[in-house]
């Protein structure tokens, strides 16, 4: 893998960017308000960097990482992204996007929704269940004992082991959590969320502390819906 495209270019793609950028990745961005919109973030990250539209950020990736809001999932491109890794970052915010009866009843998880609107591609979700801050201050190189592990879950086995690896050269071990159907132990209000990584609470005002492996496992064997 050489080149990493971003739908979404926030705080958690701006951070994985940064992140790709480190390791000798390239990184096409995109977001909802056009090209020009991303100068400064280009011109921080480098030449290993430049935007795009989103259609255009779909088809530049070897791996793509979606990460808009749930309300838009929906306007994410699916014919670029055919036959492609798609990394979904999101999370579900009833008061930022919404009520979704289905996500209410827990009948299906965001991940899986993607993946109904990219019927040919190969979701896996990963990211979000980390502060963006402490995903860009816990990453180590591999082998670090105190490096750090994020879940995953996904459909497929190849694309699981792809995003595995990336995480791997962004600076993070991973934990399978199984399919996407079980993303939901990791997701908001579940005790692998957000405050794991944390020093101390409120997670969005202290900074990140290494979490390995064994305890994620840990998290995610103990959560209850």
């Amino acid at each position: 893998m050489t080149t990493l495209g971003l739908v979404g270019s926030g705080n958690i793609g701006g951070t994985v960017a940064r992140l790709a950028i480190a390791a000798g990745l390239d990184v096409v961005l995109s977001n909802s308000r056009g090209p020009e919109t991303l100068t400064d973030l280009v011109a921080e990250l480098g030449p290993r960097a430049r935007a795009a539209t989103a259609d255009e950020a779909a088809a530049a990736g070897d791996i793509v990482v979606v990460t808009v809001p749930l309300r838009n999932y929906q306007q994410v491109p699916v014919a670029p992204l055919a036959g492609k890794v798609v990394i979904d970052t999101n999370n579900y915010y009833p008061d930022r996007d919404g009520t979704f009866p289905e996500l209410e009843e827990g009948t299906i998880t965001s991940s899986e929704l993607l993946q109904k609107h990219l019927p040919t591609s190969k979701v896996v979700k990963a990211f979000n269940n980390i502060y963006f801050l402490h995903l860009g201050q816990l990453a180590t190189p591999a082998g670090s004992p105190d490096r750090t592990a994020l879940p995953i879950a996904g459909d497929d086995a190849d694309a699981k082991a792809a995003v595995t690896q990336l995480l791997d050269v962004l600076g993070y071990d991973a934990v399978d959590a199984g399919p996407l159907s079980e993303s939901w132990r990791f997701q908001v209000g579940t005790s692998a969320y957000a405050d794991v990584y944390a020093k101390a609470l409120p997670f969005w005002e202290n900074g990140g502390t290494p979490v390995g492996a064994a305890k994620i496992r840990e998290l995610l064997a103990a959560v209850e819906r």
